[in-house]
């Protein structure tokens, strides 16, 4: 057996990435976290354009036939949970940008200080940033970031505009 074979977070991701990936679904966490006499393993999953119900429903099914094929999860009884990759987790990789061009988002920088800004366009080195407050884009790398969590906005600017245009 190889060493990253003993870690059960990497033997899980390891048995579940390909056929989450045949329903065009990207891995973005795998959580185990004990709960009694069982254990919960939490999947975060993410794909362009977000992902439904259906796929979470797609998703939990492959992932607990996968599973239930495999030793992965020992004998320990467990609870399978697969959700979205929600917003309160950072921005991490160049996709997780993409996905979120046009959301207000809290960066923390590697030369120090936090910038508000809303996400332009993006790419595999880096994202423009455009400030909600009057001021240039800029253009960051992502090795810059320490950082970045996607803002709940409530009232948007503009958001009353198409929601009042709607009624007709």
């Amino acid at each position: 057996m190889s060493a990253g074979s003993t870690d059960p977070k990497g033997r899980i991701e390891a048995e579940i990435a390909d056929p989450l990936h045949a329903l065009g679904l990207d891995l973005e966490a795998v959580e185990i976290t004990p709960a009694g006499k069982r254990r919960v393993l939490r999947i975060a999953v993410d794909k362009d354009g977000g992902v439904t119900l259906d796929d979470v429903a797609d998703a939990t099914r492959a992932v607990g036939e996968v599973l239930d094929a495999s030793d992965v999860m020992g004998e320990q009884p467990y609870t399978l949970e697969v959700t979205s990759r929600g917003v309160d987790r950072p921005l991490t990789l160049p996709r997780h940008w993409r996905r979120n061009a046009g959301r207000l988002v809290k960066v923390t920088l590697a030369e120090g200080g936090t910038t508000m800004a809303r996400i332009g366009v993006s790419d595999d080195e880096g994202v423009t940033l455009e400030p909600e407050a009057a001021g240039e884009s800029r253009r960051v790398g992502y090795a810059e970031v320490v950082k970045a969590l996607v803002q709940i906005e409530f009232n948007r600017k503009g958001d009353d505009d198409v929601d009042a245009g709607s009624e007709a």
